[in-house]
């Protein structure tokens, strides 16, 4: 049986750390910021956990 590819994609935009969590960026980060508070873009540059509801679809896409 051949081996199974990485999506990419998913590849460039999750980590996956120590204990096997999941994270990934936030959203909302690239512009429109100078109505957004500094509090929020700080915020917004921390990492976030994939959803319980994405997990299954996101280790398999990156083969794990």
């Amino acid at each position: 049986m051949p081996k199974m590819k990485t999506r990419k994609g998913f590849a460039k935009r999750i980590r996956v750390t120590k204990t096997g969590k999941l994270m990934r960026a936030s959203a909302w980060k690239s512009h429109l910021l100078e109505h957004k508070s500094k509090k929020r873009k700080r915020n917004y540059a921390k990492k976030q956990p994939v959803a319980q509801a994405d997990r299954k679809e996101v280790r398999r896409a990156l083969g794990i």
